[in-house]
């Protein structure tokens, strides 16, 4: 689980060492997400190229469903059930495999739990420092 954690760390400070100050919050994490899911599924360049495109217009309807059920949990519940049943057949398409296809869910979900496990700790290690220590991050 360390070894875990640790490859995270790491992700997250080669995608900041490389991508620097040029890129805002949200295309940050965007990249290490497309980095990490890449990594999961096991993406050929081909594959990749095929991908992408399919997991972004899933994503953009995840994200209307959000937007339109912003107070009810259940019904986007719903509707993100239905919309993965929608595009875990053009994943398996593209994967050809519906194992990797089931994958693309699952990598998603290991990747935002990751992503809330890295801001805990860095909460933590902030309270830890005290408010009168900031972290001082390097320009390039």
């Amino acid at each position: 689980m360390k070894n875990f954690y640790f490859i995270i760390s790491f992700l997250f400070l080669q995608n900041y060492l490389c991508v620097g100050q040029t890129q805002s919050g949200v295309n940050r994490i965007d990249s290490a997400k497309k980095e990490y899911i890449s990594k999961q599924l096991n993406l050929s360049k081909e594959e990749s190229q095929q991908f992408w495109p399919v997991y972004n217009n899933y994503a953009n309807e995840v994200k209307q469903a959000r937007a339109q059920f912003k107070n009810d949990n259940v019904g986007f519940e719903e509707k993100l059930v239905e919309i993965r049943k929608k595009y875990r057949g053009q994943f398996g398409k593209v994967l050809k495999s519906d194992a990797r296809a089931k994958n693309v869910f699952n990598s998603e979900m290991k990747y935002k739990n990751a992503l809330k496990n890295e801001l805990k700790d860095r909460q933590r290690l902030k309270k830890q420092n005290g408010p009168q220590q900031k972290l001082h991050r390097r320009k390039p």
